[in-house]
Formats: C-alpha cells, sequence, structure tokens
C-alpha cells in the first residue's frame, strides 16, 4: 500500500514511517509549511507547532527520511493555517471563549489540507499516516470508529474529535497500540536522531497575545454576584475561565475567572464553587462511532485533553447541539473548548462548549 506520512520530526511520526516501511509499505513522507518569515507575529525559541524554527523541524524530518530512503516532500499550508487556525484563535478569544486550536488544526488543516495537496500535486496514495496515539477501525455499524490509544496515558484521540468519516476511512495510527517507551526503543534500534528528542506540548512559541493582535484595553475586574470593583485588567482576553492565578488582585480566599464578558469589557471573579461546572451545552458535533443519537445516552466526557473521562448523560436537541450532565461536576469548563464523548475506548464524537452551568 501506498502511505504519506505527516512528519514533524519529532519521535512520534519518525517512528510512524519506520514501522510502516517494515510492514512493507511504500512510504512518503509530508510535512506542512505554516510560518512564513514575512510573517506579523515574532514567535519565540521553544519548540511548538507554529513558530520561526519550523526549517529545523523540516531538517530533521528530511533527515529521518533519507535515512529510510523515501521521498520528502513540504507543502505550503501558511495561507489556510491563518485562516482555519490563527484567524479562529484570534475570534475566539476576542468572543470570551477559549479555543482549542490542535482540535482545529487537525480537522482544518493536518487531516485536511495536507493529504488534498499532496494528492494535487500528484502523489498517489492509498492512506494517510500520523504519529498520533490513537486507533481507528471498522465498527459493526459500517462506521469508521476512532478509539483511545492502548497507552491512555499518551491518547490523543481528543485531539481528533473533529476528523470525518471520509478521513477516517483513510487513516493510520501506527502508534496506537505502543507505549511512548516502546516508540523511543524503536526509533533507536532504527538509529533515528530523534530517538531521544523531547514532546513539543506548546501551539506556539512566543506570547500568544501576539496572534491576537490587540492593544491593551483596560477594564474592570468585577465579584460575582455583587459587581464590586475588585481590580482592574488590561485585556480581557487574557483570561480563561477557571483561571487561578496572575489575577491581580487581593482576596482572603482563592478567586477563580468565573465569567469573561467582552461587551462590558471585564472579568468576573467568584469561589471555587461556582467554577464547578455540571452541565453544558455543546455545538458543531461531529458524530464519529455512531449515527446522532435519537434520544439520551450515558456514556463519559472530557473538555480538555489532560482529564479523565468524567461519567454523563447526554440529550440531544433537534437542532443538532448537546445538553450533557455529569452529576459529579466538573472543574471550570470553558466554552470554545472541546467536549469529547466516549464509551469506554470509543469515541463516540465530540463539538464545541457553547456554555456551562454549575
Amino acid at each position: 500500500m501506498k502511505v504519506i506520512v505527516g512528519m514533524s520530526g519529532g519521535v512520534d511520526s519518525s517512528t510512524a514511517a519506520v514501522l510502516l516501511q517494515r510492514q512493507g509499505h511504500q512510504v512518503t513522507g509530508v510535512t506542512m509549511a505554516i510560518w512564513k518569515e514575512s510573517s506579523p507575529y515574532r514567535g519565540g525559541d521553544r519548540e511548538s507547532c507554529f513558530g520561526p524554527g519550523e526549517e529545523i523541524s523540516q531538517a530533521a524530518a528530511k533527515k529521518v527520511c533519507d535515512s529510510l530512503g523515501i521521498p520528502f516532500l513540504v507543502f505550503d499550508c501558511a495561507q489556510e493555517y491563518e485562516k482555519e487556525v490563527i484567524a479562529y484563535f484570534r475570534r475566539e478569544y476576542l468572543a470570551g471563549r477559549t479555543p482549542n486550536p490542535c482540535v482545529q488544526c487537525n480537522g482544518r488543516v493536518k487531516f485536511g489540507m495536507l493529504p488534498r495537496l499532496a494528492r494535487e500535486a500528484g502523489v498517489e496514495f492509498d492512506a494517510f499516516a500520523t504519529g498520533h496515539y490513537a486507533r481507528v477501525e471498522q465498527g459493526g455499524n459500517g462506521r469508521m470508529q476512532l478509539l483511545r490509544a492502548r497507552c491512555l496515558p499518551k491518547d490523543q484521540s481528543y485531539f481528533l474529535c473533529r476528523l470525518t468519516q471520509e478521513q477516517l476511512r483513510h487513516q493510520l495510527f501506527p502508534l496506537g497500540g505502543l507505549a511512548k517507551e516502546e516508540v523511543r526503543a524503536l526509533a533507536r534500534e532504527a538509529g533515528l536522531d530523534v530517538a531521544e528528542k523531547q514532546d513539543s506540548q506548546d501551539f506556539y512559541s512566543g506570547d500568544a497575545n501576539e496572534l491576537i493582535g490587540e492593544e491593551d484595553r483596560p477594564g474592570d475586574i468585577v465579584e460575582a454576584g455583587t459587581g464590586r470593583l475588585l481590580g482592574r485588567h488590561t485585556g480581557y482576553w487574557k483570561y480563561t475561565i477557571g483561571q487561578r492565578k496572575g489575577l491581580g488582585v487581593a482576596s482572603t480566599r482563592p478567586l477563580y475567572v468565573t465569567a469573561i464578558d467582552p461587551c462590558r469589557n471585564r472579568v468576573v471573579l467568584g469561589g471555587q464553587e461556582l467554577v464547578l461546572h455540571h452541565s453544558l451545552e455543546a455545538e458543531e458535533m461531529n458524530w464519529i462511532s455512531l449515527e446522532p443519537p435519537a434520544g439520551p445516552l450515558e456514556c463519559q466526557v472530557k473538555v480538555r485533553s489532560v482529564q479523565r473521562p468524567e461519567p454523563c448523560l447526554i440529550i440531544p436537541r433537534t437542532d443538532g447541539t448537546v445538553h450533557a450532565e455529569f452529576p459529579g461536576g466538573i472543574h471550570a469548563v470553558a466554552p470554545g473548548q472541546a467536549a469529547v464523548f466516549y464509551q469506554d475506548d470509543l469515541v463516540l464524537g465530540g463539538g464545541f462548549i457553547r456554555s456551562a452551568s454549575a
């Protein structure tokens, strides 16, 4: 089978390419160019998905491909990335929401535009592979099903909740059944320089406020319920629901961001009880492993990638949105983030959080 592998210059995608080649597939490495030197953003010097160090990552990926004797191609995705990820990132923060650029990028660019550009360039392939820790298989209902990785601490299925049936039908996740230690061991065995390379957890290498591009806009920080003035801020978009540190407010009790009000240019603080949420509304649902449910369904939910799935009841609405209830409560459910629903290892689907209630 002919397979293109999304290469980042890291150990995971590199090892995915090694495994596929050993399985007898005809492998080609591909990567996205998303940073422009003419960019208005400064970036920083730490490892990240988006930043001026892109050429270093591309060079690392090419070196791996050269060592394996496989082609390596770079595709310019900068304009699409600016439109689909950076503009989204800016728009969400200015709306008082907390975006998830990795979820957005995977659905629109990495698993969308990158393989499309490869095909348009004449690259023949039967499947697209990445180094994500997740699994995909065809279910008894005929749908492609997304599952959590065998190694749950490394599972990345949360970030893949926007993938479509068409994308999953041609998708391979060679690392889905492996632990990180096994991946590094395979990379060492293959003699890859990236075997000990540290994982990059950052979306952007610089200050995220550069991407938002707004001048400081001073406003009030007020107390939930009373409206009492507690302090001042320089931009409401610099805060997120549940934030406790860096508030610039003195208090005898711990305070958390409970609401962000762009219209009034203010940030609202309150006690921990006000950010323990028991329900949410999710929109833009993408159902993966099953058809949209016709009625209430018991499952589990994650509202951030590092969270343990919590038991919940989802109630589908006629407008395509979902109401989810979780009696045990979840700390700081932030509008704009992804809510991903599971039944054990099976990823049912996911949407973006519109609102949350205590």
